[in-house]
C-alpha cells in the first residue's frame, strides 16, 4: 500500500468531514463502511487476534469438539436462559428478484435471554454457533444488548443491504459491526481453539469435509483455516448468486475482479467461487490461478464448495493460500513457476493443465504444508 500524500489533507478532522460525504455520494452505508475497516484490520493482523483466542479459551478450556448440551451449560453457567422461538424465512427484497431469504436464528434481550429459532434444532452446527456467538457477546461486552439479531448469512442488516438502506454514517453502526466481528471469531475460536484445531486440521490435511466430524459448519472450519494454520498467507470468500461476495478475507493479498460492496451480475466465470455458483454438485472442488495485478503475478490455490444455509439460500464458500512464499521458503524461484503456468493458461485460452515441472513442485508443496487439495 502507498502513503497517503501529503499527509495535512488526510489528517483526522479533514476525514471525519470528508468520509461521510464519500460514503453519501458512492451509495455506501455506515455498516459497510465498518466492514471494510474491519476487513483491513483483519487483514494487516493476518486474522490474529490473540485476546479474543485467550476468552475463548478460559470459557470453553481447549475442549473440542463442544456438544450442543456443552454449550447449554456454559450459556446456564453464565446465567443465561434460553427461550425457543418460531419463524419461518422471510424473502428480501433484492435487484434481481431472485427471491433471497434471511432467517432470523437468535437474538439477545438483556439482562440475559437468549431467543433461538426453533428450525436450529434440527441443525446442530448452527444452532453450536449461534450460541457461541451469544456466549462471546456475554464475555467480551457483558450482555449490554448492543448485538445485532443473528440472521441466516450474517445480521439483519446485512440482509437489507441487498435493497435500499440509511446511507448516514452513524457510529452506533460501525460498533454494531465490530461486535459482530468479535462475537463471530470468539465462536470460532470456542468451537474450533487454536491448538487443537491446528492439529486435527493437520490430522485430516485441511479437509473440507472434515467439518462433520466436528459438527460445525464448513464455513467456521474454513475462517478457521486462516486463523491458526501455521502459515498465514491465506484468503478466504462467501458468495451468493449471481456474483455478491457476502464476506471477504484477504490475508495473502489476492487481488478481487471487485469489491465486495455492491453486487456484480457479470461475475468472472474462471474463478471457482462464482463458476460454482451455477453449479449442482455438492462435492469440493480446487483449483489453482495465476492472477495479475498490474505488473506483480501471484499463484494461488483455493478449495471451494457449494453449501446452502439455514434459509434454504445456496452459496459458495472458498478458503485459499498464496504459494509463493511457501515456494520461495524452498529456494524455489516463484516467479518463474508462475511465468511457466501462465504461459500454458494463455496458450489453451485461459486455462490449461499445469506443466509437468511445475505440478512436482506444488505437490511437494501440499505435502510440506499438509493442505491435500493444493496437490489435487
Amino acid at each position: 500500500s502507498s502513503d497517503l500524500e501529503p499527509s495535512f489533507l488526510f489528517s483526522k478532522d479533514h476525514l471525519q468531514i470528508a468520509i461521510p460525504e464519500l460514503l453519501s455520494q458512492g451509495g455506501i452505508s455506515g455498516r459497510q463502511f465498518g466492514h471494510l475497516l474491519i476487513r483491513a484490520h483483519q487483514e494487516h493482523h493476518q486474522n490474529r487476534f490473540p485476546d479474543l483466542e485467550k476468552a475463548a479459551e478460559e470459557i470453553g478450556q481447549k475442549r473440542m469438539p463442544l456438544s450442543v448440551e456443552d454449550l447449554l451449560d456454559i450459556c446456564k453457567n453464565l446465567g443465561l436462559t434460553i427461550k425457543w422461538f418460531d419463524r419461518a424465512p422471510d424473502i428480501i427484497a433484492d435487484p434481481d428478484d431472485t427471491g433471497f431469504k434471511t432467517l432470523m436464528r437468535s437474538f439477545f434481550e438483556p439482562p440475559g435471554t437468549l431467543y433461538i429459532n426453533k428450525s436450529l434444532k434440527d441443525r446442530p452446527a448452527r444452532l453450536k454457533y449461534d450460541l457461541a456467538t451469544h456466549i462471546g457477546h456475554t464475555v467480551l461486552h457483558g450482555r449490554d444488548g448492543l448485538r445485532s439479531v443473528s440472521a441466516v448469512g450474517g445480521n439483519t442488516f446485512d440482509a437489507k443491504s441487498w435493497s435500499s438502506q440509511s446511507q448516514t454514517v452513524d457510529s452506533k453502526d460501525i460498533l454494531h459491526a465490530w461486535r459482530d466481528f468479535e462475537c463471530s471469531f470468539f465462536a470460532g475460536a470456542l468451537l474450533c481453539p487454536k491448538v487443537p484445531s491446528r492439529q486435527f486440521l493437520s490430522r485430516n490435511a485441511y479437509s473440507l469435509q472434515s467439518a462433520k466430524l466436528l459438527d460445525v459448519t464448513t464455513a467456521v472450519l474454513m475462517r478457521r483455516m486462516t486463523a491458526v494454520s501455521p502459515y498465514p498467507h491465506w484468503h478466504y470468500f462467501d458468495a451468493y448468486p449471481p456474483g455478491k461476495l457476502r464476506a471477504v478475507y484477504r490475508g495473502n493479498g489476492i487481488p478481487l475482479p471487485w469489491g465486495n460492496l455492491k453486487m456484480m451480475n457479470d461475475p468472472c466465470q474462471n474463478w471457482s467461487v462464482f463458476n460454482m455458483l451455477g453449479s449442482k454438485s455438492d462435492q469440493p472442488a480446487a483449483q489453482i490461478s495465476v492472477l495479475k495485478n498490474g505488473e506483480d503475478a501471484r499463484l494461488y490455490c483455493c478449495e471451494s464448495i457449494r453449501v446452502k444455509d439455514a434459509a434454504g439460500n445456496f452459496h459458495v464458500v472458498c478458503a485459499g493460500i498464496d504459494m509463493g512464499p511457501a515456494l520461495e521458503s524452498q529456494g524455489v524461484a516463484a516467479d518463474d513457476v508462475i511465468a511457466e503456468i501462465f504461459d500454458a493458461c494463455q496458450a489453451g485460452g485461459g486455462s490449461a493443465a499445469v506443466p509437468a515441472r511445475a505440478a512436482k513442485l506444488i505437490r511437494s508443496i501440499a505435502n510440506i504444508l499438509n493442505i491435500e487439495w493444493v496437490g489435487r
